[in-house]
């Protein structure tokens, strides 16, 4: 029998693939479902089939039948809670706006999953990630882009270790989105026509201002002031887990143009608005760095640098400096750096590491 992999399987149509491949390529594939924050007990069925909905174990189930292989359902609940939900709750009310998928990769998919498979006699986990990891001639791996810029998914996965990354598979970075549906199609997987998920998976009414509300262990900071930048009051905020930097909808402020929000000031409950060329800069710091292709940083490098998942990215001038913080020097302008975001940069088609913007 060949190595064993253990397969996370979301009940979507890129991780279905990804089980397929690796049998055909000789591996002992055991598809796993992660029941992350979903009860059991509600019969909630998004119509996005989040990449964690209750309808994923049905079909990652159906998916393991077709294809003969084993499947198990493991619970997550208590390390989501803990590295995710309460950490995305944490930073909004910190006047931040984190990436819980980024969170949720390096801490529960990977850590917890790997740790639980490895333990099983797994030698690797594998995912439906749009992304391919190599080692790199000096021994190091890291994560090079997908062969579609369309699906690229190499930004979320940027804090992943060096003994994760060795014991990790992605099959799916190699094809693009229509070669994976047209496999799924011809090994008539029950998933091949199933919708992409959307959106935070455990928000699927997309309201985070009340879920944090929920949520929170603290008190969630109630209304405020809006103000310019030198404290001009300009109307009042409905609360600062209700913004993030550089939003131009919802904020209910009749100036007779659009204004932005700039920044977001926790220690006054002051939500900052500017004009369109405010929400622009040039510079930012990141700290909580992990670096990949590269053990750490020893001198400025020129490098791509993406701070958001959504974004092109843009060539900047990377520079430690401090033990765990970096200074990024754009050539021009970028819109809206984000507090809580993640920077990654981009070493060619490689991810040499990241951290969170500060």
């Amino acid at each position: 029998m060949g190595k064993k992999v253990v397969v996370g399987m979301s009940g979507g149509v890129d991780s279905s693939v990804a089980a397929l491949l690796l049998k055909e390529q000789g591996y002992d594939v055991i598809g796993v479902t992660m029941q992350i924050w979903q009860d059991e007990a509600e019969e909630i069925r998004e119509e996005n089939g989040g990449c964690c909905g209750l309808s994923a174990v049905d079909d990652a189930r159906r998916v393991a039948q077709k294809l003969d292989i084993p499947y198990y359902v493991m619970n997550f609940k208590k390390e989501f809670q803990a590295n995710v939900i309460d950490y995305f709750v944490r930073e909004y009310v910190r006047g931040r706006t984190p990436n819980p998928c980024i969170a949720c990769n390096r801490y529960v998919k990977w850590e917890s999953l790997l740790a639980k498979s490895l333990g099983l006699g797994a030698d690797y986990i594998a995912t439906g990630h749009y992304a391919r990891i190599e080692q790199l001639p000096g021994g190091r791996f890291a994560i090079r882009n997908s062969v579609t810029a369309a699906k690229d998914q190499t930004y979320a996965l940027y804090n992943l270790t060096q003994n994760q990354l060795a014991h990790t598979l992605m099959p799916v970075g190699a094809y693009t989105k229509e070669e994976i549906r047209r496999m799924a199609e011809e090994a008539e997987l029950p998933v091949a026509h199933k919708k992409d998920s959307q959106e935070i998976c455990f928000i699927p009414d997309h309201d985070y201002a009340a879920f944090i509300a929920r949520e929170s262990r603290t008190e969630v900071p109630g209304p405020g002031n809006f103000v310019t930048a030198e404290g001009v009051i300009l109307g009042r905020h409905k609360g600062i887990t209700h913004y993030t930097v550089g939003q131009r909808k919802g904020l209910d402020l009749s100036l007779g143009h659009p204004v932005f929000v700039i920044a977001i000031r926790p220690e006054t409950n002051e939500v900052v608005i500017g004009e369109n060329q405010d929400v622009f800069t040039q510079h930012l710091t990141c700290s909580k760095l992990n670096f990949m292709a590269v053990p750490d940083l020893t001198e400025p490098v020129r490098v791509k640098t993406k701070i958001r998942y959504a974004h092109q990215g843009a060539f900047c001038l990377v520079e430690k400096i401090g033990d765990d913080r970096v200074k990024c020097t754009f050539d021009e302008p970028v819109r809206a750096v984000t507090p809580g975001q993640a920077a990654v940069f981009y070493d060619g088609e490689y991810v040499l590491g990241g951290g969170t913007i500060e």
